[in-house]
């Protein structure tokens, strides 16, 4: 079996490698446009965190600029450019998309496939917009972008990882040599600094990238549902632990360190939870009356309109919301070189269309 998934990787990266050589030799046509836009991407499959460093650059850039972001909307049933409302369904927009939606009502949000097209189409609809965050884009080389924020899960070390699908790696470690940022991502606390040379020395290969290091930070438990009544989430107390994200570990682990887990429920990323999913979850809480039922951010926005569920369970559901802080620097750092990048950027551009 190891066999055959190692024959598969060097197949899939012979593809992989054509396509980018076929994009750099310019058979396949790359589109600039006069809008900064700032690309968060990996180069590994599952989660590394790009959802939180994407609310964390809507968070500190909306007073700079006015933002849209973009996403493929990965896992919707529509296809096609849509923009995302609050009153959209997770399946129509994918559980990302509507996730930040919710968190930024004021932020313009758009899934599409066509990268290219959307940035005309919101230049269009939206001309206040003078921003564009493009969420899992690094891979869509028909549409390059200004700054490309790499992302990498310290969990993970992509030195020692594979192609898939032997590994995680969805894509060549070549492409690390477009980044103008990196973010290590999940790192601890005490992470120390032999561990942070030995993270730059495998991720930069030119003087101008920066390397900064990052931490999720927990926040209080929130309820999925409203009561006027309710009782007070206590640290400690029983939980079942639920999560359909990409790398399940670090939050099971942090909600495993603030309640008593009773019982996990892990599924896969994007997981689109069934009739049978929510009776093993109420027949667990059945056996543990007192547990409270915690889960990730985009599980609870796909779970916030489930219908008929029993009062009981409603009661019980709450998630944990987290967001991404530095753990070397103050926080303005990074966000002060960004915006010179994203200057600087902007008035190369400037001059190449006068040439």
């Amino acid at each position: 079996m190891n066999f055959i998934k190692t024959i598969l990787a060097w197949i899939y990266k012979a593809v992989i490698v054509t396509r980018h050589r076929l994009y750099d030799w310019g058979v396949f046509k790359s589109f600039n446009f006069d809008i900064p836009i700032v690309c968060i991407g990996n180069i590994t499959v599952g989660g590394t965190g790009k959802t939180p460093t994407a609310e964390y650059l809507l968070t500190e850039l909306s007073s700079e600029y006015t933002i849209a972001l973009l996403s493929r909307g990965y896992g919707r049933r529509t296809k096609g450019y849509r923009e995302v409302t609050t009153s959209d369904n997770y399946r129509d927009v994918g559980d990302e998309p509507l996730q930040i939606k919710l968190k930024y009502p004021e932020i313009a949000v758009i899934v599409a496939e066509d990268r290219v097209a959307a940035v005309e189409r919101i230049q269009k609809e939206h001309p206040e917009v003078n921003l564009i965050v493009m969420d899992d884009g690094l891979q869509h080389r028909r549409l390059k972008a200004k700054v490309n924020v790499i992302i990498v899960d310290a969990t993970r070390p992509i030195s020692r990882d594979s192609m898939i699908p032997k590994g995680r790696l969805r894509d060549v470690r070549s492409r690390l040599r477009e980044a103008h940022f990196f973010i290590v991502t999940k790192c601890r606390e005490d992470m120390s600094p032999l561990d942070k040379r030995l993270w730059c020395k495998e991720l930069t290969t030119y003087a101008y990238q920066k390397v900064y290091f990052s931490k999720i930070r927990t926040l209080d438990a929130e309820p999925l549902f409203y009561f006027a009544e309710r009782e007070r989430v206590d640290y400690g107390q029983q939980a079942i632990i639920v999560s359909g994200i990409g790398n399940a570990r670090p939050f099971v682990h942090t909600a495993g360190k603030l309640f008593n887990e009773v019982e996990t429920f892990t599924f896969g990323d994007h997981h689109d939870y069934t009739a049978e999913d929510l009776r093993s979850i109420y027949d667990c809480l059945k056996r543990h009356p007192r547990a409270i039922i915690l889960m990730t951010e985009k599980d609870a926005v796909k779970l916030r309109r489930a219908h008929r569920l029993p009062e009981a369970m409603r009661r019980a559901m709450y998630y944990l919301p987290i967001e991404m802080c530095f753990i070397e620097g103050p926080d303005h750092d990074f966000t002060r070189y960004l915006i010179e990048d994203i200057n600087h950027k902007e008035q190369e551009f400037e001059k190449d269309k006068r040439k």
